[in-house]
């Protein structure tokens, strides 16, 4: 009698052991991403949230330590928002898995006055595929938002603010997962005429020291840029990359480190990240080939490609400008005489 109960209570204590939450508070080693994932409450569909999440108190027990959460996800998702040197608070909001395939993850992040709702989405293997910032604000921008799944699985961002004459105006976009491709934008609805003026972009590396040979700005026009900053050691750099084509419909951003693999030539790769690019440096500018896929950082119409020219420097133009005076002043000189 007492070894049939044995039998009976073993499993039943191993299955409750098993089946008990880990916490994500602490970099835990031992957390593998089937923990990570089952830490999230399950979401039914279809889900909704909106911009007031992000002013919400979240409780201690669904906080997520930053080193462990880049053990299974980029961190090049969260230093677009709050750089490099920050690293935000992160909750879990929830989880929506579809049967037999992908999941999709609800993640709040907060950092002084930023705060940034995302969408993390890993395959049916459980490796992170996509991301999407769904939800934001800094308290100066004025955007509200509003983000919803429905029961096949679209991702719905909508996103409205006020112009200077109290006319609100809004953009939606839609989405659905797609293995190849990440999230794949499959709808656009706005009423902002393409005459309002865009948000400048924000270079995060821009004050850091740039006098390696290569380092500088290089760009192709206000809003195609590439910056380059001096790296730990002369093998690598820093870099900074912002596009936007196809009159703004179609844009890419990517931070991180690159590194020399050939005079003038060098390559990003970054762990669990599939984005890999080529920069190719000339005397003139830079040329950047995707050479693995980086659709986590770039809609899936455009590619991080193409040439950007070198911006001089001030002192570089104030050089080029003395010269030419000099230049100008020896010639009068000669044919006074």
């Amino acid at each position: 009698m007492y070894k049939c109960l044995l039998l009976i209570l073993i499993p039943v204590l191993l299955f409750s052991c098993k089946s008990k939450k880990v916490s994500l508070a602490q970099n835990d080693e031992n957390v593998e991403i089937t923990d990570f994932l089952d830490f999230f409450q399950p979401l039914k569909l279809p889900y909704e949230v909106t911009d007031t999440i992000l002013r919400r108190k979240e409780a201690e027990t669904v906080g997520i330590n930053y080193k462990l959460f880049t053990r299974f996800v980029p961190d090049s998702i969260l230093t677009r928002f709050f750089g490099k040197d920050l690293h935000p608070r992160l909750y879990a909001i929830g989880r929506i898995k579809v049967p037999d395939a992908e999941s999709y993850v609800f993640v709040k992040a907060t950092a002084k006055d930023r705060r940034v709702m995302y969408i993390l989405c890993f395959d049916k293997k459980d490796r992170f595929a996509a991301a999407r910032a769904a939800l934001y604000s800094d308290n100066t921008t004025g955007v509200t938002g509003r983000a919803d799944m429905d029961n096949k699985y679209t991702l719905t961002l909508l996103h409205q603010r006020k112009g200077p004459d109290g006319q609100l105006f809004y953009h939606k976009d839609a989405y659905v997962f797609n293995e190849e491709t990440g999230f794949l934008l499959i709808l656009t609805e706005s009423n902002e005429s393409k005459s309002n003026k865009p948000a400048p972009v924000f270079n995060p590396i821009d004050t850091l020291a740039h006098k390696h040979k290569f380092s500088g700005d290089y760009a192709q026009d206000k809003r195609n840029l590439v910056a380059v900053r001096d790296g730990r050691d002369a093998a690598r750099f820093l870099f900074f990359i912002h596009f936007e084509k196809d009159d703004g419909t179609c844009d890419g951003e990517l931070k991180g480190e690159a590194k020399f693999v050939s005079p003038g030539v060098a390559r990003y790769r970054s762990y669990s990240d599939p984005c890999a690019i080529e920069f190719t440096f000339g005397a003139e500018g830079v040329t950047l080939r995707e050479t693995g896929g980086c659709g986590v950082h770039r809609d899936i119409k455009c590619f991080f490609e193409g040439y950007y020219e070198r911006k001089k420097t001030k002192a570089e133009s104030q050089r080029n400008a003395d010269h030419g005076s000099g230049s100008h002043k020896e010639k009068v000189k000669t044919g006074a005489a």
